[in-house]
């Protein structure tokens, strides 16, 4: 499977960090970040770093044939633009990628409350068939700690996506 993870926004970088530290190690992954996410360069094997200003990048091709992209964690911004069509950098543009190919795109939107107008972006992007998965806690997850939390939140989102993982136990 290839997988695009986005990085946007400064707010929930952890959960991205997260999200690529539990991957099963056969998933190739390729990482974009926006100027925003000033992320410490703690990725390590089995990733391409992508430049965010580089639009040409193969993950910005249909035929380079992304399985998955995923937004972790989607600015306001960043959902305003993929709502819109605008694809004026790599994050935005590989998500306009996925919408046009049919292919799975799950957004973490990080703000609350949601406005009105993010509730708008984000119907209508769900209506389009993307996953709208904010970072919401399952408290009937048993979880003990943070670190518990994030496993449920980041298991939910593979759920999603169809990627195998036992980071939370499931409903009996």
């Amino acid at each position: 499977m290839k997988l695009v993870l986005a990085v946007s926004g400064a707010s929930g970088i952890g959960l991205a960090k997260k999200f690529i530290d539990y991957l099963p190690n056969n998933i190739d992954v390729h990482l974009v970040m926006s100027e925003h996410s000033k992320i410490v360069s703690y990725f390590e094997e089995n990733i391409t770093i992508h430049d965010n200003k580089t639009i040409s990048a193969s993950i910005a091709s249909g035929s380079f044939g992304v399985d998955v992209t995923v937004v972790i964690p989607c600015s306001m911004n960043t959902l305003a633009k993929i709502s819109c069509g605008i694809a004026d950098n790599l994050v935005t543009r590989v998500a306009s990628v996925a919408i046009k190919e049919r292919k799975a795109l799950l957004l973490a939107p990080r703000e609350m409350p949601f406005s009105a107008i993010a509730l708008e972006n984000m119907h209508k992007l769900s209506s389009l068939g993307v996953i709208i998965a904010p970072p919401v806690m399952g408290y009937y997850s048993d979880s003990n700690s943070l670190e518990d939390m994030e496993k449920f939140i980041i298991g939910k989102w593979y759920d999603v996506l169809g990627i195998e993982h036992n980071l939370y136990k499931r409903w009996e």
